[in-house]
């Protein structure tokens, strides 16, 4: 009985003479020793039957067939039907495939029992020798028939198949002049079984001039009825998996048409490689255009390109002459059929990327809007700018060596001293010295020190610098002609810095007291507390009063008329003064200025008012002691009354002030203890209690206060809320202030916060009650914000994050930020960073048109109100675009008008920005910086710390679509 082979190895080969026995010695090669080679001839009329004959003749495991197809599909299936292997493998007479190949794909099958095919990776040959990179799917390992009803995903002779299979399925078909193979793994795939990836170039496939491939008008309607019968039942397959009975899910991957495009897009771009244009852009008008595509069409640009014009990676941009033309006309076209030019010129600029990181700019290399060169980093020339070239790509070179490689944005010439300037970013000055002795002129190395921009400068006109000036004065001419008026805007309050007079009591008070009604007492919240300190007062008539701390009399004006006498006192001459003129038509009223801390008290008091100032004191120890003459200040049987707020630092686990300081917890008890007073009643509120004491008597017996809770019913202004931690804080901001210092820390992105909104944007925006959490977790924990130009600061200077900082950043400038977000902030002692799109403000979101109604954006108005309550605004560019597929004049333009009507508005300087979609590439942190820019927030997800480039710094970005607990881990993540 004849021996049945592991694997049948079957070849066609045509007219093969010149490559066929390196594909059959590599058969010779293998290290697993069991297989068969079925050559089929097919009509050779060359020496490709000697060929064959010689190899039969030498090794037994050689057999020959001859054929008259002229088809390497029919040519195939005549190897088919004399197969005797368990394993079948498709050799083309012009490939090879490495010696480990049947021992390494027959060892996975071994591993996986119930594999029905192995594959690996492969690399093109090209006629010169030269290899291109190693490819693989591995999307075909996990779902092989979606993969294989969309595209070709592997090389014919990167498989090994099982054969009896592959008679079921009729072999391959020969209607199909090219794409047959991929017809059949697409049958073999619809069975659903398992397909094993070796992850390894072991196939070569040796690009022809000659190949089928090269025919893109019969590849496209070839691949039309294969992708066709992918999104269809196919009857030739007699047991498909029910999941692929009825062809491709959608749901899986790309419908029908964007295969097809795909497939077109790779033949156009072939095509354009060998100096032909076969293919209508029209056939490409299914391709997605959007901004993520970008780069994954490049690819597929670049590898029709390497196969079409018979380069490798590292040769295409040498060879741009050749087919640049043609490329870039595709290219333009490409992006009227999506009716988005700046789509195209995104692709355009991907694959210009693509083509110069492979060279080694031998030469200047001239794209089309891309001009690759060497530069000589110690002795550079200035450089003209080509017509429609508008970014560089260069290598700074020192002593034959490639010192770094830099991209830009350009708009004209490059001086000398701007490559200088380049040059110093990445070499110290001593290296850059010129080598020709100590007289050497080095001054064009000294004036470059300075960072280059438009500001101070004459520029030569035509160079880059002068073009940008150009920029920035049409830009400055826009700002002037707008409607919006420019309003000088006041500096957000800040906390006083400590001086030495702030050791002077009185000094301190008069200062406070400076801005009338500095405590907004007629604010309902502290209307209410009034009225509560009232309704405490003792029964009866009350003869002397004495009120310590009277401020601007709003609440002696009640109590005068509780009282026969008054007392009002203020530590303040400011204050008393307006507390007199307030309370001019109460005669039983005498004001006086007194320190009660300092000074004698009044005696023989009936009731004695004190709120809302012994947290003021320097201790506890001050505060026994003015409360021992209080007591000594009343009547036996007079009350003592005091409101205070409770305060973290009393008790950290309750609702509380965040202040510095003691509170009524540590006041009330205080007093308490003070021998004389007892606490008779008590009114408390979750954010202030109201006590009411009296001196006792000698025969006095104290009794069981009377302890209110009563609810806040009044509205609870901005200034007070942002003092407040509801529930208790984890951490005090001093306190890890004090004792944390770290690298890193969150800056958080955030983009609208609304309840309602079309559901594909719900990622972009959180529900006001999930922003509120949010906050309120950050101030429990005890997080301060601060601005991007502070964390820039801190990197420029090597400076440690203090305690937990944290940036809050929006993007877009949305009004329901105004509307829901920015009183959240403030209520929760946070502020913000907002990127405005400057062209659009007061207008709608135009770019998510396509999601539903567009959200209402901030107009300069609103923008100016919250810049002055202490909000702060950046650039998010002018008009929202994508700014890899703007041109370069465009990108500074709208980095320039963005900043200065940002300023114009805000009435401060605009230092930062976020790109539009969080897109970048290579030209935008150095061309934002000539704008004006010193931090820049771009595609880079995760913590800043102190080592990153403060002009393309990370963001974490908190999405709608998550829990709280997300957003904690996030945060607690950067603390780690």
């Amino acid at each position: 009985m004849a021996h049945n082979p592991l694997v049948s190895i079957v070849v066609p080969a045509h007219n093969a003479e010149a490559t066929l026995a390196r594909a059959l010695d590599c058969l010779l090669d293998q290290e697993i020793l069991d297989w068969e080679a079925i050559v089929v001839d097919d009509a050779s009329t060359d020496r490709t039957p000697a060929i064959i004959a010689g190899y039969v003749e030498r090794d037994a495991r050689f057999r020959t067939l001859s054929s008259c197809v002229h088809s390497a599909a029919g040519a195939r299936n005549s190897g088919i039907s004399t197969a005797r292997g368990h394993w079948l493998m498709f050799l083309d007479a012009d490939d090879w495939v490495d010696a480990s190949f049947l021992a390494k794909m027959l060892a996975a099958l071994k591993s996986a029992p119930d594999a029905v095919a192995a594959y690996c990776g492969s690399r093109r040959v090209m006629p010169d020798g030269e290899l291109a990179p190693s490819s693989i799917s591995t999307e075909v390992a996990i779902q092989p028939f979606e993969t294989f009803a969309r595209r070709c995903a592997i090389r014919t002779h990167a498989l090994l198949v099982d054969r009896e299979t592959i008679d079921e399925l009729g072999g391959f078909d020969v209607s199909l002049r090219t794409c047959e193979e991929w017809d059949l793994w697409q049958r073999l795939a619809r069975l659903g079984k398992r397909w094993v990836m070796i992850d390894e170039p072991l196939a070569f496939h040796r690009v022809s001039p000659n190949s089928l491939s090269r025919n893109s008008t019969r590849m496209l309607a070839d691949a039309e009825i294969v992708i066709a019968r992918g999104f269809s039942p196919d009857p030739r397959v007699k047991h498909p998996a029910s999941a692929h009975a009825n062809g491709a899910i959608e749901a899986n991957g790309c419908p029908a048409s964007e295969a097809l495009a795909w497939f077109a897009l790779w033949n156009a771009a072939s095509d354009c490689g060998r100096g032909a244009r076969s293919i209508d852009p029209q056939s490409l008008r299914a391709l997605p255009a959007g901004r993520k595509w970008a780069g994954e069409i490049a690819k597929v640009v670049f590898d029709g390109l390497m196969a079409g014009s018979l380069s490798a990676p590292a040769q295409l941009a040498a060879r741009w002459d050749r087919f640049g033309g043609s490329l870039t006309e595709l290219i333009v076209e490409l992006g009227k059929v999506w009716n988005d030019p700046e789509a195209g010129r995104r692709v355009q600029y991907h694959l210009e990327q693509m083509l110069l990181d492979f060279d080694d700019l031998a030469a200047p290399r001239r794209l089309a809007r891309t001009l690759g060169i060497r530069v000589d980093a110690r002795n550079p020339a200035s450089t003209e700018l080509p017509e429609g070239i508008d970014r560089i790509y260069a290598y700074l070179m020192m002593d034959g060596q490639i010192e770094a490689r830099v991209q830009f944005g350009a708009l004209g010439k490059v001086t000398k001293r701007h490559w200088i300037e380049l040059a110093l970013n990445f070499v110290p000055p001593e290296r850059l010295a010129p080598q020709t002795g100590a007289g050497a002129d080095k001054s064009d190395m000294f004036a470059a020190k300075a960072p280059l921009s438009i500001a101070g400068r004459r520029p030569d006109r035509d160079s880059h610098f002068g073009k940008l000036a150009r920029l920035a004065a049409e830009a400055r001419r826009l700002v002037r002609s707008s409607a919006e008026p420019a309003e000088g805007l006041a500096a957000p309050r800040r906390a006083r810095a400590a001086d030495g007079h702030d050791n002077d009591r009185t000094s301190f008070w008069n200062r406070r007291f400076a801005t009338e009604d500095p405590w907004n007492y007629r604010s309902p919240y502290e209307q209410e507390k009034y009225e509560r300190q009232l309704e405490i007062l003792p029964a009866g008539p009350i003869g002397r009063a004495l009120e310590l701390a009277c401020a601007e009399g709003h609440f002696t004006q009640h109590l005068a008329a509780r009282v026969g006498r008054l007392t009002a006192t203020d530590i303040s001459d400011v204050a008393v003064g307006r507390a007199r003129a307030r309370c001019s038509g109460r005669p039983n009223v005498e004001f006086g200025v007194l320190d009660f801390s300092a000074d004698t008290l009044p005696g023989e008091m009936d009731l004695i008012v004190c709120s809302e100032v012994l947290y003021y004191l320097d201790d506890l120890a001050e505060l026994q002691r003015i409360a021992k003459k209080i007591v000594a200040a009343l009547t036996p049987g007079g009350s003592f009354v005091s409101a205070h707020a409770f305060v973290l630092r009393d008790n950290v686990e309750r609702t509380g002030f965040d202040w510095n300081t003691f509170g009524a917890q540590a006041i009330s008890e205080t007093l308490a203890a003070t021998e004389g007073l007892v606490l008779e009643q008590s009114i408390q509120t979750e954010l202030y209690r109201i006590d009411r004491f009296r001196r006792l008597s000698p025969d006095d017996v104290a009794t069981e206060p009377v302890i209110d809770h009563v609810p806040i019913r009044a509205p609870i202004g901005i200034g007070v809320a942002r003092n407040i931690v509801w529930g208790g804080a984890r951490a005090l901001r001093r306190d890890v202030a004090r004792s944390e210092r770290r690298q890193r820390m969150p800056v958080l992105m955030y983009h609208g916060v609304a309840d309602d909104g079309p559901a594909s944007l719900a990622r972009f925006r959180l529900t006001p009650a999930a922003f509120g959490s949010q906050m309120a977790w950050l101030r429990a924990n005890g997080f301060h914000a601060i601005t991007s130009e502070q964390l820039g600061w801190s990197i420029a200077n090597r400076q440690l994050f203090a305690g937990r900082p944290v940036l809050i950043t929006f993007d877009d400038g949305f009004q329901n930020f105004a509307d829901y977000a920015w009183p959240i902030l403030r209520a929760n002692d946070m502020t913000a960073e907002v990127f405005l799109v400057t062209d659009l403000v007061g207008e709608s979101a135009q770019w998510d048109v396509d999601s539903g109604p567009p959200t209402q954006l901030m107009d300069a108005g609103t923008v100016r109100r919250l810049a002055g309550e202490g909000a702060f605004f950046g650039s998010h560019l002018a008009t929202h675009r994508a700014i890899d597929g703007l041109s370069s004049s465009d990108l500074a333009a709208e980095l320039l008008r963005s900043r200065m009507f940002v300023e114009r508005w805000t009435g401060r300087p605009t230092t930062a920005f976020a790109a539009p979609f969080s897109v970048t590439d290579r030209r935008l942190g150095r061309l934002a910086k000539e704008c004006g820019y010193r931090i820049g927030f771009g595609g880079k997800h995760g913590p800043a710390d102190l080592d990153c480039d403060p002009i393309d710094l990370p963001r974490i970005e908190i999405r709608g679509d998550r829990s709280l607990d997300d957003f904690v881990a996030r945060v607690e993540a950067v603390l780690e």
